[in-house]
């Protein structure tokens, strides 16, 4: 079962995810996406990984997402993916997003593991960037949240810490 959990900065998103890895049969991993660049997100990455259970195996990725997942299905009952959003920024970074993209979202139809949890941030939720470079992001990543809503068996939506459910077949 794949499940997708979306939601702004700081809205409680990975703490939900987290919560229904930790209730999955075990073993269960979590795949980390966010590179610290900067002192406040690395105080912010070092927060997670206090907050997660020290049993928990976790693997650090980058561009490799779906190798990942390849490798992940085989020997995890569940896997928890924190965050799309890093992950595709990291690919527009090095200029591979469209190749990485589509087979991401290749691997996510293929799915045959255990339970897939994707987290990733909403994006558009705000005004409108002046930027022309973060309007396209936040298209590209609007469009990846699309692509795994669809492919998704459950959507839930996180908002002041609240999980709503958009979707559950």
């Amino acid at each position: 079962m794949i499940t997708l959990i979306l939601g702004g900065n700081k809205s409680g998103k990975s703490g939900f995810a987290l919560n229904l890895l930790e209730k999955q049969e075990k073993p269960g991993l979590f795949i980390a996406t966010g590179k610290a660049k900067d002192l406040e997100f690395r105080r912010q990455i070092n927060d997670h990984r206090i907050s997660r259970t020290p049993e928990l195996e976790v693997m650090e990725v980058s561009l490799d997402l779906p190798q990942a997942l390849r490798q992940a299905k085989a020997d995890f009952s569940c896997v928890l993916v924190d965050s799309l959003d890093y992950w595709l920024f990291a690919a527009r970074e090095q200029g591979s997003e469209q190749d990485l993209v589509r087979d991401f979202v290749n691997e996510l139809k293929e799915w045959e593991g255990g339970d897939l949890i994707l987290v990733s941030c909403e994006a558009g939720l705000g005004p409108l960037p002046m930027s022309g470079e973060v309007r396209s992001f936040i298209r590209a990543l609007g469009a990846l949240n699309q692509s795994c809503a669809q492919l998704a068996h459950q959507v839930f939506m996180v908002a002041a810490g609240l999980p709503l459910t958009l979707k559950k077949v």
